[in-house]
């Protein structure tokens, strides 16, 4: 018997579509890389990277600029993707923003363990919980992404010219 694999979700937020759902994620990384980029190179923010902790700052600084250029990047292909209905274009998106999900849920556990190791107990316990709601938030985001780039999937398998599948 074969098994559905159809959308995870069926809406964006309970009260939008999964297309615009994913338009608004596309917008939001473009926005959320565009302003970081802005902040690196404006301001005099220290990074540094968890695992090559020996990197001077400004290389650092060139990593981080090349990877939300490319972000922004494939923001806007999921945007266009999303838009012309062509699946190979979000496929950069959904792969990205998974990954970027995971490092982003390691970094907020390492940063909130360097705080509370620092005695900073309370921005250490701040970090870990902020950062722990943006990350399911960027998960939630990439359900939807995700979720719309599967209802393509299954559309495209139909065919134009079969009623849709309907789960029971």
């Amino acid at each position: 018997m074969p098994t559905y694999s159809g959308p995870v979700l069926d809406n964006c937020c309970g009260c939008y579509s999964l297309k615009t759902g994913s338009i608004i994620s596309g917008i939001a990384g473009m926005i959320m890389g565009a302003l970081t980029l802005v902040y690196i190179w404006v301001t005099d923010a220290k990074m540094k990277t968890i695992v090559i902790d020996t990197l001077p700052p400004d290389v650092v600084k060139i990593i981080v600029t090349i990877n939300l250029i490319m972000t922004i990047f494939i923001s806007l292909m999921l945007i266009l993707g999303v838009i012309k209905r062509v699946k190979f274009m979000m496929l950069p998106w959904v792969i990205l923003a998974i990954m970027l999900a995971i490092g982003l849920g390691i970094s907020v556990i390492y940063t909130a363990i360097v705080f509370i190791v620092h005695k900073e107990i309370l921005s250490g316990f701040l970090f870990l919980l902020f950062g722990i709601l943006s990350v399911g938030v960027y998960i939630y985001m990439w359900l939807v992404v995700y979720s719309y780039y599967q209802l393509l999937r299954e559309e495209a398998g139909r065919g134009p010219y079969q009623k849709p599948h309907y789960r029971r």
